[in-house]
């Protein structure tokens, strides 16, 4: 075996997204970057009718059997949905809509739902789904504007206008679920799977 393919990560992660490239750098997990690029609006239009754990299942199943087709290796396909009240929700755009974001989560409890899954040959080979429970603490409107002046334009990232890692914990009065799994990547049951493959040492 070449040098070259002994160095080769036998692990690609289907996103862009910076903190799950953390995450895995973090555990110490070699993988390689190849961001998928599935319409997700269009996926989500024409299957309204699912809920949160159906459509962010949905949703990291095809970024990884998309990213599948062109790279023969183990392809680790993620989402996160926000569901409060029974209804989906996605990212905003502005620090307006963000402003509007809060102020709807304000004083509630809403979910986050993820979803992980790994992709081989161009199939679903593993699954997993996790579900946080995000409780807000009330907060005035001025309390949310100092927090987005603090926090920046970086909070549009997330779809609960929040990062937990950070300024975004300042919202919460309880919190009920795994670290990472509401940062985007449930950690502890792909490390499992990891290891099972022997992608990972035991």
């Amino acid at each position: 075996m070449s040098t070259k393919a002994q160095q080769t990560p036998a692990l690609v992660l289907a996103s862009a997204s910076a903190i799950r490239q953390t995450i895995l750098k973090n555990a110490g997990i070699a993988f390689d970057i190849y961001p998928s690029h599935v319409d997700e609006d269009h996926i989500k239009a024409q299957n309204s009718d699912l809920g949160a754990n159906q459509m962010s299942a949905l949703l990291a199943k095809e970024k990884a059997l998309q990213v599948s087709n062109h790279d023969d290796r183990l392809i680790l396909g993620a989402d996160q949905i926000l569901e409060f009240q029974n209804r989906l929700y996605d990212k905003v755009s502005t620090q307006k809509e963000a402003k509007e974001r809060l102020q709807t989560l304000s004083g509630q409890r809403h979910d986050l739902v993820g979803a992980l899954v790994l992709a081989k040959g161009g199939k679903i080979v593993w699954q997993y789904q996790s579900r946080a429970h995000m409780h807000m603490r009330s907060l005035s409107d001025a309390a949310i504007d100092a927090y987005l002046r603090r926090a920046g334009t970086g909070i549009l990232a997330s779809v609960g206008c929040y990062e937990i890692e950070g300024l975004g914990i300042t919202l919460f009065e309880r919190i009920e679920g795994d670290h990472f799994s509401i940062l985007g990547l449930s950690l502890l049951p792909l490390l499992t799977e990891l290891r099972r493959r022997e992608i990972i040492s035991p």
